[in-house]
Parts: C-alpha cells; structure tokens; sequence
C-alpha cells in the first residue's frame, strides 16, 4: 500500500502528530526499502491483527520519512525494512520481522520468545542452525511489542524544578517497583507503580528521612534476557532496553496500563509532576550502552532489523560480529553521529517533555568511545556541556565499562559527576575488611585512603583545566548501590548467596570486601552469636556515617535507611520477589537505624562545614580565620610523612570549616580496642558532641548530657569505642 501524501524531508525521526495525521521518519541507512505498518485489531486474522503497509520515500542522509494522514494517537505501528541479507557484512535485512520504532513514546505488547522474533532460523534454545544464518521468514507481527502514537501533551499546572545545588543534593537510589510494593500507606493498586511512588506516604518517608533527589532505576521500556525468560525470571533491574523513549508499562497502574501507553506517560509526567512539587528531583539511571537485543544472533526487534552496522558497534572482522564491551552482548556505536543524536534526542525528551532533572549514565566509559578507545573530548560528551536543553541538568557517569581500558574514574569532564568506587572501596575496606583482618592478627591499611575520600577525593577528581575546577561534588560517593551486598548484608556475610539467580553462585562479584563479624548469615537477639548483633549494627553505622559525613554528593541505596537484607544475594538482578522489595515491618533495632540515618542527614543539612562545593586548601578560605581542612592525630598532633604511610594508626581527627564560621570535627577510631583521643582546636572555645556511632540511636545525646560529655574543649582527653566515629560541631 503506498498513501504519501505532502511528504517532506526528515528534519525529527520518529513519529509525530501534526493537525492532519503524522510526520514518520526513520534511520535506515543500509536498507533499500522501508515500509510503516499501521496495526489494528482484526478478530478475524490469524494473529488477531491487520495491517496497512506505507512505503516510506529515502534514503535522504539514511533516512526513510512521509507525511501519512489520518493518524491519530493511539495507532499502533512498526516498520518493515527490505535490504541485503549478508550477515557476514553484518547486514540481516527481513522484511518478514516488524521492527520497533527507536523513537517510539510508547509501546504495547511483549517479547514472545521464540523463533518468530529473530531474523534467523534458530534452535529451541536460540542458537543459530546451519553453518551460516539463513533468513527466517515467520512474521513477527504478533511476537513483538507495537510502537504507539501519542499526544505529548499533559495537562498539569506547570511546578517549578527543584534545581537544588550539588552541595546540598542527597541521592536516593531506588527502584520504580521494590520501593512501594509493600510500603504501608500506600493502596494495594498503586503499590510497586509510578503513582506509588509519587504518593503522599512514600513522598513523607522520603521528606523525613531528608533526601533531595531520587534516582530511579531504569524505566525505559526494556525487554528481558532470553537465558531469564527460560528459566521462569525476568529483569527486574531493567538495564536491558528496548525504547529510549518509552516508559516501561509494567510499571504503571492496572488501570494505566489498561488505557494504553498515553495514560502509562501520563502516569510518569504525573509523578514527576508531585515529586517536583514536594521539593524532590528526579534522575533516570539510562542505558545508552547497549540495546537489548543481545549478541550477533540475538532477537531482531528494532535496531538489528533497521540499520545495525550502523547502530552497533562491530569488531572489524569478517564475518562480522558485535564488538561487547559492555557485557551485555552488543554495544552501541557512538562513533556514528546517528547514535549520538538517537541518545542526545532521547535525554532532551525526557527533560523537556517529561520533566526530569538529570540523569545516571550506565557504563558510560563506551559513551565515549571513539576509534581509540575512551576520551573527555568525544562529541557525545561534548554536546552535554553545550546543550541548552541539558544544561542546568545533574548528569553522573558510571565511569567504567568491561572494554579494554574500560576504568576512568575521574576523567570524565565537568560538570558531569561520577560515582566513586574508590569511595566504596576504601570505606568498607577501613570499616570491614581491615577489622575482619585484624581479628585474626594480620594488618590491613592505614587511614590515608580513607583521609583521601573524607575529604572528596582530590587525587581523582582535581585534574582539571583549571586544576581543582569540578569540586568534590563532582565525586559521588557510595558504600552500596543496586548491584551489590545491602548495608546490612556487608555485617552479615563474608560469601554471596545468588543460587536463585539460576547461574550456579557464578554472578555476581566476589570483591566485596564485606565482614560477617564471626557469624555467616542472619542472627537472632535470642540465639547464640546474640553477642556479635551490636558490632554488626555499629558497623553499619560507620559506613553509613562516612557516607553522610564525607565531602562529595552522597549516595543512599534504598532500603539502607532501614537496615534490609537480600540474604546475601549481591546480583538480585532477576528478582522480582520479596528478595528485592523493601520490607517496612521494622524490627527495634531498624527504627533506630532509620533515626541515625535521619540524625546524621539533618546534622548534614543544617551545617555548612558538612557540604564544600569546593575542593579543601587548607588554608582560609573567603576571609576565614581557620583553615578549610585540618587533620590531627589521636594525640592532636600533626601527621607527617610516616604517620599517613603507617598502616597501624587507624585514628585520625579532622577538621572542616565553612567561612560563615561553621565548623565540624570528625574523629574516627578504626582499632579493635578503645582510643583514647586530645580533642583537637578549632576555632570556637568549645566543641558540642552532636553524634557517636556507638551509640545505638541518636536520642543517646541526653546521655551523653548528662555525663557532662557534651560539650568539651579542645585539648580534653576522651576516649572512644572500638571501631566507631564521632562528630563533634562548633557555630560561628
């Protein structure tokens, strides 16, 4: 069928609605036809659908495009492209697969696994049959989800974005579902959806516990991996897309996702709309690395089928094959301009149309790959200093891909921010590992790693031009994340636990520099091994008062504010299960985690010593009459050379101070025995004990009152617990 009419050049791929239908247009380079297929319900066809094939003009610039009359929202469509079948060029053209639009707004449907949904003739278990691939010509049409026409539009009173400054920005790592799914004040048919998030009760627990910017797990529409759909699972993390444009249905309302994708959009914009409105950011964990389309034989769903030696990255050989560096079997080629442009178009949507305020860019090292290999300078980088609609925008790089040099924390340039591993590491290796070592006699480290991410991590995030110019928000810093052990899980178990991730406890990593404190697992406070319940929870409290007390953006993983478990699991990708949900049935102990998370958040927010935007000098700052940053020694001595080289002194004491006069002293004790510690000077005539890890929650302060320990002066001798950190501030 050919109905072009007023067709005109491409100047926006996808489809977009117009006063009389549509404008198409879709990036095809390779292929030498290229049809729209518009779908609707037929209860008389095979497949319950019936289709009207539009065959677009092109290729101008690669591009196939037409003005169709008569589309409206709500019309389901796909393309069909006709080229050379030649794999070993890398070229699987199949005008028999109906292709996902890659700029698609909304999507219906799934993936059926199963030999309709790949180009080629496979096996059962999805490997290719016969020596070279040979063209499957099964139709696709009811396999594979449908692109949707949708009207942009929302209808809210425009809420002004948060726009809260690096400084004071607190990130709250969750995901969409396990966040609500058994939240108390939420009703049963919004839980584990967006509505559900953006409820009052969720928003509360957010506002008390004193987070200024959500960060959600992807929720672009994704499809999960062959080897999980066989085994009964699916990918609850979502790094595995399928529309860079699309909301993921499956996590809409019932009634959402029933009205079609323009009421799941809705559904999204709404809850940005309430988050912006209580004061919340919200960031998007995206996945521009790769597609989920799999390796060289994957499924032929969008990208394979439309132009994929273009889209993909190839590893030069012939027969041709994908180039991974990104682990997951295929990776987007962001030496092609067109792949620049589909990511950069995809971010500008999702700020402009939809409202977000920033992004965390999964493995980002390959977004900026060029032909010899990672540089500051790729033009993907480039355009997200430059562009006017992410300007103003929080922008975090994973800094690391599994590609050959594929490690580049702290290369990234400004103003993107980047999670900081050496953070993680260096905390739980101070606060576990090095413990775990001890009790059995043998050293572990020193404190001037960890001095080195209490104070920002200048050695990773200083180089620039000017030198010190990204600050040390640049470092986000984190003791957990998605993938990993929980808070809880580090004090618990020293081996991971995934069986029932279905890969034989192979996932997963095994650096997990955790400490189990003498027992593997869980321990009840009636049991034997009782004895070891308040160091676990003490430990947590450090890691947790690193993070908060630390220079940088900090990071919290959902769930760590109540001390969670996944049992061990550190890989629960696949888990859409009670594993992954929060659970909100707070034992004693969880209320008064949740209050020193709360504590420590509040003592953040209310002293500006606590949030530098810029790198410490040491020296006086903006008039000031103290230095910016001082360490003492136990003894309130200087350190020197020898002492930030010793790996025995495990005591330190630092001193931060904001020119408005604000000043805040840290003093940690990494030893397995009590430290005796000469309170260091600071600036006021007296320090105010405002928090102790040992303590077991916060309201300890009365105690600590009461004993005339509240407010000491510099030079005083005090003694600390074992393993434990204190806080200590002075006002102007």
């Amino acid at each position: 069928m050919s109905a072009l009419v007023g067709s005109r050049a491409p100047y926006r791929l996808g489809v977009h609605l117009i006063d009389d239908g549509a404008d198409v247009a879709v990036l095809a380079s390779h292929a030498e036809a290229v049809e729209l297929c518009l779908l609707d319900p037929d209860p008389a066809s095979a497949d319950g659908w019936s289709e009207r094939r539009i065959a677009l003009r092109g290729p101008e610039h690669g591009v196939w495009f037409a003005r169709v009359p008569g589309i409206r929202a709500g019309q389901r469509y796909g393309f069909r492209a006709h080229g050379r079948w030649d794999p070993a060029a890398g070229l699987r053209y199949n005008p028999a697969k109906l292709l996902v639009d890659p700029y698609a707004r909304g999507l219906a449907g799934d993936v059926v696994l199963g030999q309709a949904v790949h180009g080629h003739v496979v096996d059962d278990e999805g490997r290719t049959v016969g020596p070279q691939p040979e063209p499957d010509p099964t139709d696709s049409r009811a396999h594979v989800p449908h692109a949707v026409v949708v009207d942009d539009r929302f209808d809210a009173p425009p809420v002004p974005r948060p726009q809260v400054p690096w400084e004071d920005t607190v990130i709250y790592e969750a995901h969409v579902r396990g966040l609500t799914m058994r939240l108390p004040g939420v009703p049963a048919e919004l839980r584990g959806t967006y509505a559900g998030l953006a409820h009052p009760a969720t928003i509360a627990h957010l506002l008390a516990l004193g987070i200024t910017t959500v960060e959600l797990l992807p929720i672009h529409a994704m499809a999960s991996e062959p080897h999980l759909v066989r085994r009964g699972l699916t990918n609850y993390w979502g790094y595995n897309t399928l529309g860079f444009f699309a909301p993921n249905p499956r996590y809409a309302t019932r009634a959402a996702q029933d009205a079609g994708p323009q009421a799941v959009l809705a559904e999204v914009k709404g809850m940005v709309h309430l988050l912006h409105r209580a004061g919340l950011e919200v960031l998007l964990d995206v996945v521009y690395n790769h597609t989920c389309e799999g390796g060289t034989d994957g499924p032929q769903l969008s990208w394979r089928g439309l132009d994929p030696t273009v889209y993909y990255l190839h590893d030069g050989g012939m027969p041709a094959r994908f180039a991974d560096v990104t682990g997951c079997g295929n990776s987007l080629d962001f030496r092609r301009p067109r792949v620049v442009q589909m990511a950069l178009d995809s971010l500008r949507y999702w700020v402009a149309d939809v409202g977000v305020d920033g992004f965390r860019f999964d493995l980002a090292v390959t977004l900026g790959r060029d032909d010899d290999g990672f540089t500051p300078q790729h033009p993907f980088l480039v355009a997200l200093q430059t562009d006017p609609v992410l300007a103003g925008t929080k922008l975090v790089a994973e800094p690391w891909d599994v590609g050959p040099g594929g490690w580049r924390t702290g290369a990234f340039p400004a103003p993107l921010a980047e999670w900081n591993d050496r953070f993680r590491n260096a905390a739980r290796s101070f606060w576990l590992a090095d413990p775990a070592q001890a009790a059995h006699g043998r050293p572990g480290h020193g404190v001037r790693d960890l001095a080195t991410r209490l104070a920002g991590s200048a050695d990773l995030f200083g180089y620039s031009d000017p030198p010190l110019m990204r600050g040390v928000v640049a470092s986000v810093n984190y003791v957990t994340a998605h993938d990993g052990f929980t808070l809880a899980d580090l004090t618990r178990y020293e081996h991971k636990r995934n069986e029932a991730n279905g890969e034989n406890n192979r996932d997963g990593t095994d650096d997990n520099r955790s400490w189990n404190h003498g027992v593997e697992g869980r321990v009840d406070d009636a049991v034997v091994g009782a004895e070891i319940l308040p160091l676990r929870r003490r430990s947590m409290r450090n890691l947790l008062g690193t993070l908060l007390l630390s220079a940088g953006t900090p990071m919290i993983t959902a769930g760590d504010e109540i001390g969670r478990t996944q049992h061990g699991n550190n890989n629960a990708y696949c888990l859409d299960d009670e594993t992954s949900w929060l659970d909100w049935e707070l034992e004693p102990w969880q209320v008064d985690h949740l209050a020193t998370t709360r504590h420590l958040l509040h003592l953040r927010r209310t002293h500006p010593a606590l949030r530098s935007r810029a790198f410490f000098r040491g020296q006086p700052r903006d008039g000031a009459p103290w230095p910016d940053l001082d360490w003492r020694l136990a003894d309130a001595g200087p350190f020197d050379h020898h002492t930030w080289h010793d790996p025995g002194v495990r005591t330190l004491q630092m001193i931060r101070s904001a020119p408005q006069g604000d000043s805040a002293l840290l003093v940690v004790n990494g030893l397995l025995d009590v430290a005796e510690v000469v309170l260091a000077r600071g600036p006021g005539a007296s320090w105010e004990l405002v928090w102790d890890s040992a303590w077991d929650r916060p309201d300890e302060l009365r105690t600590a009152a009461i004993n005339g320990a509240l407010h000491p002066s510099p030079g005083e001798r005090t003694t600390l617990e074992p393993l434990s950190m204190r806080l200590y501030t002075a006002g102007p």
